[in-house]
């Protein structure tokens, strides 16, 4: 007798289930990308408000985004992320969602 017994998943459709758990709590990150239309102190400022970020991590962030093209500006559940990049999107930055490494 299997140990399943009584159970209605079958092997496959409980490791598939494991696998979607697991890919649900990888952590994401939000990635915003340097452009040729935002000011800096807009950029800062957009980090400050939304994120909550400090003064001086808003400006660190900020002076990475202009100097290194990009930063990683949060780091969290996949649909934290996705919201994230909507609302930098909205506040009109270039922003993507990749999966943290």
């Amino acid at each position: 007798m299997s140990s399943t017994a009584g159970s209605t998943l079958t092997r496959e459709e409980a490791d598939l289930s494991e696998q979607q758990r697991a890919a649900a709590n990888r952590p994401y990150q939000v990635v915003v990308w340097n452009d040729p239309v935002n000011l800096m102190s807009y950029v800062a400022w957009v980090f400050r408000s939304y994120f909550g970020h400090s003064k001086e991590k808003a400006k660190k962030l900020m002076l990475q985004v202009h100097h290194e093209g990009r930063a990683v500006v949060a780091t969290g559940p996949r649909e934290q992320a996705e919201r994230d990049v909507t609302a930098m999107h909205n506040y009109g930055l270039q922003a993507t969602v990749e999966e943290a490494e």
